[in-house]
């Protein structure tokens, strides 16, 4: 059965059963007798297609359509109307409502299915649309537009999602005190939801890190915070997100983090690959969570590679994902190249069946250049 659901507004009940056991059989089809119930069910359930009569009792269809052009969750449905008015001014009425088509008793029941069919192949076009719109728009949001500039160090990342992607996010921001906090996650779920949910959660972030920092410059403090907030937040609460928090101080070289549940970064240097053992909860499971922090020390020519699971859920061409162990061979074999982070994405279609990532991605590579 196809997923879109169809109102049936019709007063006579041979017709109107004839209509959903007809249209049963391909959509989720509810019926209302009047203009007037059909309200009550649309407030219930909004369908993707109305097929209506128009003469009923107690609210016609014209003046039925003529209410749902008046809110703007409505106004949009695509509007049939199955009538036995024959005349031209009741078809010229309809077209000068809106109306999407207008097909007279007694009906053939392939033409109605074939018209119904083709409303909705166009109410799928425009949505279509729509979510790879609002989904650009997000994905936009959940990126800064540039890397940090520093001296003796150079950050790179790369993003890219699939389809209307997830809930992948990345962003920087400096202290006055010239350090970096960098914030890396994950938001469960895929398409717009999930991005709905990661731009609500990186904005609280960057309200609560810039009140944070007035106070602390913890990791594992701020990481506290944000599990409270998904856990009591009345839009939040249900979201599950993992999460690695990075405070980068240039100056001493080093790099404090906090890890919920979040893919675990690779550091490199010229004596080999690490993968970094630390990880907590995740964020948004349990109340009065405990997080702590890991600190590191950056010798000069050490990298860090900071990911979401979308790199290491890419298969191989034996079939396998590529994991952490391949993640963590691919860093050692981007290392050293002049753009690392991009020779490791190439390296890693390179061993896929496939010539792009299945899922959406999110890559982050910090290096210290230098003495």
């Amino acid at each position: 059965m196809d997923e879109h659901t169809i109102l049936i507004v019709e007063d006579d009940s041979t017709v109107r059963e004839l209509l959903k056991y007809r249209l049963g059989k391909h959509y989720d089809v509810f019926t209302a007798t009047n203009g007037e119930e059909a309200l009550d069910e649309i407030e219930e359930t909004i369908p993707d297609l109305i097929i209506s009569d128009i003469m009923m009792p107690k609210m016609d269809g014209f003046a039925l359509q003529s209410s749902l052009q008046t809110d703007k969750n409505t106004r949009i449905i695509p509007f049939i109307f199955l009538t036995a008015r024959a005349d031209e001014e009741a078809r010229q009425q309809g077209q000068r409502k809106g109306v999407d088509d207008y097909i007279t008793k007694p009906f053939d029941m392939q033409t109605l299915l074939s018209r119904v069919e083709r409303l909705l192949e166009r109410v799928d076009m425009f949505q279509t649309q729509l979510d790879a719109q609002l989904g650009k728009d997000f994905s936009n949001r959940l990126l800064p537009d540039s890397a940090p500039e520093v001296d003796g160090y150079a950050v790179d990342f790369y993003s890219e999602a699939r389809r209307q992607g997830g809930g992948d996010l990345f962003d920087w921001t400096e202290t006055d005190r010239g350090t970096y906090f960098l914030t890396i996650g994950d938001v469960m779920g895929k398409g717009l939801r999930a991005k709905f949910y990661a731009f609500s959660f990186l904005s609280y972030v960057r309200g609560t890190l810039n009140t944070l920092l007035e106070e602390s410059t913890s990791p594992a403090t701020l990481m506290t915070k944000l599990n409270d907030m998904l856990l009591n937040d009345e839009v939040l609460e249900d979201t599950f997100a993992t999460f690695l928090l990075l405070h980068w101080d240039p100056s001493a070289h080093t790099l404090t983090y906090a890890n919920a549940g979040h893919c675990r970064p690779v550091l490199v240097s010229p004596d080999g690959p690490e993968v970094l053992e630390h990880s907590d909860l995740i964020l948004g499971l349990e109340e009065e969570a405990e997080f702590s922090e890991v600190s590191l020390d950056l010798p000069p020519e050490t990298a860090l590679m900071a990911y979401t699971d979308g790199l290491m859920e890419q298969h191989t061409q034996a079939g396998d994902m590529l994991g952490e162990e391949g993640v963590r061979d691919l860093t050692a074999e981007a290392y050293g190249h002049d753009a690392p982070l991009h020779t490791l994405l190439d390296d890693a279609l390179a061993q896929s069946p496939s010539d792009q990532f299945e899922d959406d991605i999110l890559v982050v590579w910090l290096q210290r250049t230098g003495a």
